[in-house]
């Protein structure tokens, strides 16, 4: 590390150790501390003032550290929703609950503490966000640490020189034991405690009660309870309320009273009382509760936790742990590599799986242990994980043997120095596992997160070149070989969209390039790069990059033009490539030069393999007003002919309005209406046509979008569609429906006595129903109604919505009707439209809601209420089946937790409430008793989410910008 830096300047030094350290901190795993030391040693050459280096570093671990803790207040909350759903074991809420009281606690120790401890750094930041640490106590220890740790790093480095580094490698590993041991020392005390005042008799009466119990669980949207004291005399053994997310954090994120004084009342239910509670049986005890996680796990993956053991166990006894094992006399006698099989030492293909190279190593094995080879085990089981381990293991290190054998024929400089070195570790068997689960993920994921493993396998091979990054590049390439031919028979592997070769188009022209100005910027002692780049070099790296940037999202979006040109460039290199290579045969001049071309070309002739598989999905046309829906045949019937003979869901009717475009499909027996907006093609409802049509047109539908570049999704479909969604498709909910079914209803009883007396006032103050076409009405009744809505409009933050939200336009449509309340004077106090609902045959089955307006000075308040029960009343005696009062956009019933991204769009639907208030009209609909059917967005993958945002902000809102969209939300 430090030679790279010597070789830039010293303003961009203190930038990449503030940069290093800064991004470590926010959460994500780089080496900031050794790029610190680094930094140090070359400060000692007087290139820059150590003191510089440390003040950057301080710098950058205040900004990381705080950047991590916007993210874990902001985001936090959610991902401990989502945990504690998936792990209700691990995450109960009670448990969330005594981790907030030991941040309260504790938690400006942790912050100054953590940043002097491995991997703690990495989480802290988060951490404190998530549990709602105080930002000035979390600033405080976090500017002290900080100071403190890199200033202590800079002075040990400057007075003992490179000696400092393993030193202060070996502090963060005791450090780092030192916490976990003080961790388990602290949750045992803690449950110890719990278990003694579980088991402890009832409270004498007058005695002091030393907690409090929290109270039921608040419903969504209340405020949290304040906790409740016991009644003296009550027992303290008594169960207690189970604690749930909403009596810990707030609606808005916050902290409830009851988790701000976290700490207090541990509230653990469930935890009896028993023998043993107290004595070193009652240690043991506790000891065995901390240790229960451990202990579950290892059940699951016995294989996994013994490799782990083993591993670790070795590592201590040997001392690899802290010193490097190449140190040691015994190493090339365990060690595996070429001179090891030379001598006949094959056991070193067992012994060197179980070591690593260097200290900082094993935090990596360990880590990447626990995910890919715990993850094939819980996916294939013991026997099967232990099989392509091994085998991926055996694989890479004799697949690297042979490979160093076969360089010898060669006059490369790089493999001879690699022909002398011994290496170990099981990151071969470690990347053989994780190559063979990801092959389990669901489509696209699969061949997204493939491509992206064995890219990282084959840069590393080429730009990096050590023997680890030969057995990796072994390990993944052979088992996506062999995965094909060990499959179950009838497992369809599918073929890559169209989107999917664009987008693997687009990632390998973006690695082209990253490596490109990687290699040049970071010069190595590898002859495949350039130790002292000149002008030539950064003239072509610049040409490269111009040419890729220019190209790039052309690709992506499959333009015919810019495959041609990236074609063109993989072309020139594979021609490139085999002239040198007949070139070097024929002269027998096997020059460091050919390896450094073979590395660059052999990267574009993977592109160009890609290219060239995917050819078909370039056919988008370049001008925007050409990329539109063409229909495969002249459509025998009317979309609403069609709606009509077949029917539709609740929200068919909107398909026949303006905005709306349509493509039929080849029969002509059914259609999909949909928007075009932002690059996205915004489907409304569900398809029309035959119920059993619904997977092929949505596949029709799907194939001619992607043909002309658009991101097809599907808004508000029910799960009758999201079942016959195309595979790997996924969907989120987006709105309630609110269905009343009018054969059964009767509005008696308690429940409807709002609604009951709303229809006795209208008696009372004279204001009569009027079910009629608007279309028919006079005038001056629809200027009244014009007049009602424009008033509404006029007192919103944001203008009036559209897409599946109709105005006073729509409901003059002749098969709309409308409901009108009307008082003595023939003044309309509020106006309701209905939209049919067609069955077969042309029969109206159902009506659905639609325009909702009630005049502000209107003197019969309960206007909406009367109208929405007349309706059904009238809709009733006329024989239809159900009224859809529909579903407000991001709103959803009493008791819906939303989790991952649905968890974005309820935050959304909160921050549009004062603008909108959505979640105010569904709690109204609640008067109704309606029954609720879930409204999905389905869409191909989390990729498109952003670019369907857009599209769907553009159609709800088609007049406005989106910079005038964002200046009114600030200003709600």
């Amino acid at each position: 590390m430090d030679h790279w830096l010597e070789t830039i300047p010293a303003v961009a030094v203190l930038l990449a150790v503030a940069v290093f350290v800064a991004v470590e901190s926010l959460g994500v795993p780089l080496p900031g501390e050794t790029i610190l030391v680094a930094a140090t040693l070359v400060s000692l050459e007087g290139a820059v003032s150590p003191w510089l280096v440390a003040l950057a570093a301080a710098v950058g671990a205040v900004i990381g550290d705080s950047a991590g803790y916007v993210i874990g207040r902001r985001f936090g909350v959610r991902l401990l929703i989502i945990l504690s759903r998936r792990f209700p074991a691990r995450f109960s809420p009670d448990s969330i609950h005594r981790a907030i009281g030991v941040m309260n606690r504790w938690g400006a120790l942790a912050v100054f503490g953590g940043r002097f401890v491995a991997f703690l750094r990495v989480l802290i930041g988060p951490l404190a966000g998530t549990l709602r640490m105080p930002y000035r106590r979390f600033l405080v220890a976090n500017v002290a640490g900080a100071v403190v740790w890199s200033g202590a790093v800079v002075l040990v480095v400057s007075l003992l020189g490179r000696a400092a580094e393993e030193l202060i490698h070996q502090f963060t590993w005791v450090a780092l034991l030192a916490v976990l041991l003080t961790l388990i020392v602290l949750a045992t005390v803690s449950v110890y405690r719990a278990r003694r005042r579980a088991a402890a008799p009832a409270v004498a009466p007058g005695a002091a009660v030393p907690a409090v119990a929290p109270g039921p669980a608040a419903p969504a949207g209340s405020a949290p309870q304040t906790p409740t004291p016991q009644h003296p005399g009550q027992a303290q053994n008594a169960p207690a309320a189970a604690l749930t997310m909403s009596d810990l954090f707030t609606p808005d994120g916050s902290l409830s009273p009851l988790a701000a004084s976290a700490g207090i009342t541990p509230g653990t239910p469930g935890s009896a009382a028993g023998p043993g509670v107290a004595g070193l049986a009652g240690v043991g005890a506790a000891l065995a509760t901390v240790f229960a996680p451990v202990g579950r796990a290892i059940r699951r993956t016995p294989f996994t936790a013994g490799l782990f053991l083993v591993f670790l166990v070795l590592a201590i006894v040997t001392g690899a742990l802290w010193d490097p094992i190449s140190r040691r006399s015994w190493y090339p006698e365990i060690a595996y590599g070429l001179p090891s099989f030379l001598d006949g030492h094959w056991w070193t293909l067992i012994t060197g799986t179980f070591f690593s190279q260097l200290p900082i190593h094993y935090a990596i094995t360990l880590v990447g242990l626990i995910v890919g080879v715990g993850w094939a085990e819980r996916t294939f089981g013991s026997f099967r994980a232990f099989g392509i381990f091994a085998g991926g293991q055996i694989v890479a290190v004799i697949g690297t043997v042979f490979f160093l054998l076969a360089s010898r024929s060669f006059d490369s400089d790089w493999a001879a120095q690699l022909q002398d070195h011994y290496d170990v570790g099981p990151s071969g068997g470690m990347f053989a596992c994780l190559a063979a689960v990801l092959v389990t993920l669901r489509a696209p994921w699969r061949l997204r997160l493939r491509f992206a493993l064995l890219a990282f396998a084959i840069v590393s091979l080429f730009y990096i070149g050590t023997m680890a990054d030969i057995e990796h590049f072994f390990g993944v390439v052979v088992v996506m070989l062999v995965v094909p031919f060990v499959q179950p028979r009838g497992t369809r592997a599918g073929r890559p969209s169209s989107r999917e070769w664009r987008i693997l188009a687009f990632a390998g022209l973006v690695i082209l390039a990253i490596v490109e100005v990687a290699g040049t910027l970071l010069p190595s002692d590898d002859p495949t790069t350039t130790a002292a780049p000149g002008a030539s070099t950064w003239i072509d790296v610049g040409i490269d990059v111009l040419i890729v940037a220019l190209i790039a999202n052309g690709v992506r979006l499959g333009h015919r033009l810019p495959w041609v040109i990236a074609f063109g460039l993989g072309v020139f290199n594979v021609i490139e490539v085999i002239a040198l290579l007949v070139y070097a045969v024929v002269a027998v001049d096997f020059s460091p030069s050919l390896f450094e071309a073979l590395t660059n070309s052999s990267l574009w002739i993977a592109l160009l393999v890609i290219l060239w598989l995917g050819r078909g999905a370039y056919r988008v046309p370049w001008r925007r007003s050409r990329r539109v829906v063409r229909q495969t045949t002249d459509a025998r019937k009317t979309p609403l002919a069609i709606l009509t003979t077949d029917g539709g869901g609740t929200l068919s009717w909107m398909t026949m309005w303006d905005e709306n475009r349509y493509f039929v499909t080849a029969d002509g027996a059914s259609f999909v209406a949909y928007q075009q907006r932002s690059g996205v093609a915004l489907a409304l409802g569900d398809p029309i046509g035959p119920a059993e049509n619904v997977g092929e047109t949505i596949a029709e539908w799907v194939a001619e979008c992607e043909r002309i570049g658009l991101a097809p999704c599907l808004f508000s479909v029910s799960d009758a569609t999201l079942a016959a969604a195309p595979e790997g498709w996924t969907h989120l909910q987006v709105a309630e429906d609110t269905i009343i079914d009018l054969p059964t209803l009767e509005m008696t009883g308690k429940k409807w006595q709002a609604i009951r007396s709303a229809l006795n006032r209208a008696d009372r103050e004279k204001v009569t129903f009027r079910m009629t076409v608007l279309a028919d009405e006079p005038w001056e009744i629809v200027s009244q109604v014009r007049a009602i809505s424009e008033e509404w409009v006029g007192d919103k933050a944001l203008p009036e919505m559209g897409f599946t939200l109709g105005g006073v336009d729509e409901a003059l449509d002749p098969h709309v009707k409308t409901a009108l309340a009307l008082d003595e004077s023939g003044t309309v106090q509020g106006v309701l439209s209905w939209l049919p609902v067609y069955g077969a045959d042309d029969t109206v089955r159902g009506w659905t809601l639609d325009l909702m307006r009630r005049r502000d000075d209107g003197s019969f308040r309960p206007v909406m209420e009367y109208l929405i029960a007349s309706s059904c009343l009238h809709f009733q005696a006329e024989g239809a089946l159900f009224v859809s009062l529909s579903g407000a956009p991001l709103a959803h019933a009493a008791g819906y937790e939303a989790s991952g991204i649905d968890a974005v769009l309820d935050s959304l639907g909160k921050m549009l409430e004062p603008l909108y208030g959505f979640q105010s009209l569904h709690n109204f609909k609640t008067k109704f008793n309606p029954r609720y059917e879930r409204m999905s967005l389905l869409y191909r993958d989390e990729g498109d989410l952003p670019k369907i945002a857009l599209g769907l902000t553009r159609a709800f809102l088609p007049h406005e910008s989106l910079l005038g969209i964002a200046k009114m939300g600030l200003q709600r």
